[in-house]
């Protein structure tokens, strides 16, 4: 018997990972859990790391998948697709599966992929789209297909093509962070986008906030709908994007590695003054000197910035719990403190930074020069504090 298979497309940014989250913790709780793919075209592969966190899979299992560092939908993504799918249905059996793409993956490759596949069965397409991103660059959705065509008639293959090619392969459309929207904003750009694809359903959420239950109601992909489009579109879908209006501007990743800490004020005004729009995406793991037992996530989209606590170093607790831990549990957490290379234990920074290739690398100058200097370290390690702006939990700006 086939399994069903629901892929979230969706640009870099548009909650996927968030939205996975939260379909995997509502699995759990029913105790029926699926089988995962997640794409990261960026080879820090922070989406997988997350999904671990979620603590659904066991280090052990067979049921969870990653693919970094290039698009699922590109050759390279297809054929390790191929054997993760393959030990997903002989090892592990899940009831459901669900891919993940990154954000510049085009849907055409797998849903011919699939098409194909008699082990699996295409239920549901889902691109998530950014319905803040849309009002504020697109007019509430308005501009998007005519900046699609003047791309097209100047053969131009931009950001909006992508996006309009994801919705027209998709079955189901989420617009996604539409607690930041008025209704009236949410419908008036769910109606902007129906004509691009008048088959696929239109659904608001935040957060996530999807019953998983609606997903297993999905009716299998119908392949013949997307025929033509196929045909039209096969030789393009994987041609690098040229982004409107900027000269030799593709989209690159980049990736900030350092085990220092950021200084919090610098990082909260590089915030403030250094994103532009040419920076689509960054998002990764990091630590501040004044709040240095925990481990926070970064996940900036656009314009919005978004802080986390995901968890706490191993490195302070072992100091601040010695004396309580036996032998034994301290040696297992001071061995994996070891494996990792970091002056501080097992804290460090780890960011990927996706974006047009100027912006994305003055962000990243701007973004290395928040690091604590030497003196700022000894300072730091003699008592000192420093200032932070940063809400004590969760901060957006």
């Amino acid at each position: 018997m086939s399994i069903p298979v629901t892929i979230l497309h969706g640009f870099l940014g548009s909650g996927k990972t968030t939205l996975l989250r939260s379909l995997l913790t509502q699995s759990a709780k029913s105790g029926v859990i699926p089988g995962v793919v997640v794409n990261d075209m960026s080879e820090l592969d922070v989406d997988g790391v997350l999904i671990k966190n979620t603590e659904v899979f066991d280090d052990e299992g067979s049921h969870f998948f990653t693919i970094s560092g290039h698009s699922i939908s590109s050759a390279k993504g297809l054929k390790e697709l191929k054997p993760a799918l393959k030990t997903l249905k002989k090892q592990a059996q899940p009831p459901w599966v669900i891919i993940e793409t990154s954000g510049s993956s085009h849907p055409l490759p797998l849903v011919e992929f699939f098409k194909s596949n008699k082990d699996f069965a295409l239920k549901g397409v889902v691109t998530l789209v950014d319905a803040t991103w849309l009002k504020e660059d697109y007019q509430f959705a308005q501009s998007l297909v005519p900046k699609w065509q003047e791309n097209l008639s100047n053969q131009v293959r931009g950001i909006e093509n992508l996006l309009v090619e994801q919705i027209l392969f998709s079955n189901q459309i989420f617009l996604t962070k539409t607690d930041k929207l008025t209704s009236k904003a949410v419908e008036q750009i769910a109606q902007a986008l129906h004509p691009i694809n008048p088959y696929a359903a239109i659904s608001g959420t935040a957060w996530g906030n999807m019953d998983v239950a609606y997903f297993h109601q999905f009716p299998d992909y119908n392949f013949h709908l997307v025929d033509q489009l196929i045909t039209e579109l096969r030789s393009s879908v994987n041609a690098p994007l040229t982004l409107s209006g900027k000269d030799n501007q593709k989209i690159v990743s980049k990736v900030i590695r350092d085990d220092r800490p950021f200084h919090p004020l610098r990082l909260w005004e590089v915030c403030h003054k250094h994103l532009t729009h040419g920076v689509f995406r960054s998002k990764g793991f990091f630590w501040l000197p004044t709040r240095d037992d925990m481990s926070l996530l970064w996940s900036q989209a656009n314009g919005s910035v978004g802080l986390e606590v995901i968890g706490f170093w191993r490195a302070p607790i072992l100091k601040a719990e010695m004396e309580d831990l036996e032998q034994e549990h301290y040696d297992i957490l001071k061995k994996k403190i070891d494996k990792i290379d970091s002056r501080f234990g097992d804290r460090r920074c780890r960011l990927t930074v996706i974006g047009q290739k100027d912006e994305a690398s003055d962000f990243v100058k701007a973004l290395e020069a928040c690091f604590l200097t030497d003196e700022e370290l000894n300072f730091w390690r003699n008592g000192g504090s420093f200032e932070d702006p940063w809400p004590t939990n969760v901060a957006k700006i």
